[in-house]
């Protein structure tokens, strides 16, 4: 069988041959701002600074690719896995939400890491990031992502391979059979659990640059000559079939030319698990009623199965804890400022007003209204009894930063600069983005990350 006659052969001879288009570009432009002002960030966090130690160690630092705020540079597989960790540090990348990934803080480092090598221009490195959009988003949603999830696969980490290796064969201008082959072996590096959700621990900030690191290592064995499988995506034992007990194979291919990814991405208004945004966006508008904590006798909240199962967790044990609990976030809402990454410090989620007012979320319930648009359209809802007896419900399907209530131009760039503050030079960072597409090369990019 040869691999064009494959689901994964005909995305592959997608790929390969992308026609992307100026409206697509100027928004990977903006998804790829708004992933830089994490990867900024994140750098600092404990994390970020221990998969840099690690880049370093196995990598060197004489290399061609910049571990950004480190200070030196390694080999492009170590410093998309640096970098990308660094883009997930903080739950503040993007999303695409039907995929139920992270797509930002995978391809672009991958992208950054590669194209210094290959002299890539700019338009180059800003379709390398469309296409990796799209191969990423197309396995995870084809891989049946709510079912994949419940089964205790981290889809950022798994699917976001597929997305990195398109991404760098963009780069290295592979043809549709060598796209295949980077496609078929990089579902072997596709890795990474939810255990973190349950029992704790660091392993969800790592996830995102593993998958570029892997992705980007796949491409470069389908460059050096080796052989994946033809079918690894959508095989009787690929990715698609086998990490998963709802396969949806035709949206691998279904749709292509007329549906992209890059068009569906949100981009977080909320440093948090993006599942729980439609309580904050809830809680927000509750509080802009004028209630306050003090009001507040019990909160009521329906959510997705997903939600109800994963995101239920008290937010008080850690910041990872804080960032993906739903009674957390809602608390926060209505004391705090979810946009502000301080509200997750550990100093700031050690407030007893916080804990307190959690603990009077006294339901997080799954709801059939919710799980019949998840994750395509993100639902939930709060029900506020107060202590006199009113109530206030609101319902959110599509939140603030979805494709469904999209950021204006001027929130993007509020979040960036944000995150950036002063830690880089912002208005330089932001004018190389601005002008990448018309630039010979990311020369100008890269030294301002640097």
């Amino acid at each position: 069988m040869t691999g064009d006659r494959t689901p994964t052969g005909e995305l592959a001879a997608f790929l390969a041959d992308c026609p992307v288009d100026g409206a697509r570009r100027g928004t990977a432009t903006d998804w790829l701002l708004d992933t830089l002002g994490c990867i900024v960030f994140g750098a600092g966090r404990p994390e970020s600074a221990a998969a840099a130690t690690h880049a370093r160690a196995s990598g060197g630092t004489g290399g061609t690719a910049t571990v950004v705020g480190h200070g030196f540079a390694t080999s492009p597989a170590l410093a998309a896995f640096a970098n990308g960790t660094s883009g997930h540090a903080f739950e503040l990348d993007d999303v695409h939400e039907e995929a139920i990934s992270h797509p930002g803080a995978v391809v672009v480092p991958a992208v950054l890491a590669v194209a210094p090598t290959v002299g890539a221009s700019g338009r180059t490195v800003v379709d390398a990031i469309v296409v990796g959009y799209e191969a990423m988003g197309r396995a995870g949603i084809a891989v049946g992502p709510a079912a994949h999830m419940l089964s205790g696969f981290h889809p950022t980490g798994q699917s976001g391979v597929f997305g990195s290796a398109a991404a760098v064969g963009h780069l290295l201008g592979f043809d549709a059979a060598t796209m295949a082959h980077a496609l078929g072996l990089a579902a072997t590096f596709a890795s990474g659990s939810t255990e973190f959700s349950q029992t704790g621990g660091s392993t969800k900030r790592f996830h995102a640059g593993r998958a570029s690191e892997g992705g980007l290592t796949a491409a470069m064995l389908a460059a050096a000559g080796m052989e994946g499988p033809a079918d690894g995506l959508a095989g009787r034992y690929g990715f698609c079939r086998t990490t998963t007990t709802d396969p949806r194979i035709h949206l691998l291919t279904e749709d292509l030319g007329s549906r992209w990814m890059v068009d569906e991405v949100t981009v977080k208004p909320w440093a948090a698990c993006s599942d729980i945004h439609p309580l904050i966006d809830a809680a927000v508008e509750i509080r802009a009623r004028g209630v306050t904590a003090d009001d507040i006798a019990e909160i009521h909240a329906e959510v997705p199965t997903k939600a109800a199962e994963q995101n239920a967790l008290d937010g008080t044990t850690s910041v990872m804890a804080a960032q993906y609990s739903g009674p957390f976030n809602v608390a926060a809402a209505f004391l705090a400022d979810p946009a502000d990454p301080a509200t997750y410090t550990p100093e700031r989620i050690a407030d007893p007003a916080l804990a307190d007012l959690q603990s009077r979320v006294v339901s997080m319930r799954a709801a059939e209204w919710c799980d019949a648009t998840y994750a395509w359209k993100m639902a939930g809802s709060l029900r506020v009894v107060c202590h006199d007896g009113t109530e206030h419900e609101v319902r959110v399907a599509g939140q603030k930063g979805s494709m469904h209530q999209p950021l204006t131009a001027d929130e993007l760039e509020q979040k960036f600069r944000l995150l950036v503050d002063d830690r880089l030079d912002a208005d330089a960072l932001l004018a190389a983005v601005r002008g990448l597409l018309d630039a010979p090369d990311a020369r100008t990019l890269l030294d301002a990350l640097a």
